[in-house]
């Protein structure tokens, strides 16, 4: 395993997949720091990292209620440019949780890939 100091479980504390994941990790002794970006914000090169190893599409949570929320103007024309403005400026449009790894990161919660990629 990789260590402890370069494992990262970003997200919202409240988010039902969140817990999820928060509950495997303690349940299999993963030793991980939460960083909720709601409360504590994210910075501009997590995301271009995150929309650059998985796509913005993957990063950009389309199916949330803050996305949805937005006015069509807002929703047209997406590229990674403008999905990180997004985030940016309303976090919980991030899909989560995000597990970084050190040399890589996971996004979202799924029992089977977080066990490969912990093995």
């Amino acid at each position: 395993m990789r260590p402890v100091s370069q494992r990262t479980l970003y997200g919202i504390k409240a988010c039902d997949t969140m817990k999820k994941a928060r509950t495997w990790l303690d349940e299999h002794g993963v030793e991980y720091a939460f960083h909720d970006y709601k409360t504590s914000g994210i910075d501009r090169a997590h995301l271009e990292q995150w929309c650059g190893e998985h796509g913005w599409e993957t990063i950009l949570n389309r199916a949330g209620t803050t996305f949805r929320k937005l006015d069509d103007a807002q929703k047209a024309d997406l590229d990674q440019a403008k999905a990180i403005e997004l985030m940016l400026a309303q976090p919980s449009m991030i899909k989560r949780p995000v597990l970084d790894l050190g040399g890589r990161t996971l996004v979202g919660f799924k029992p089977d890939n977080y066990a490969a990629a912990l093995a």
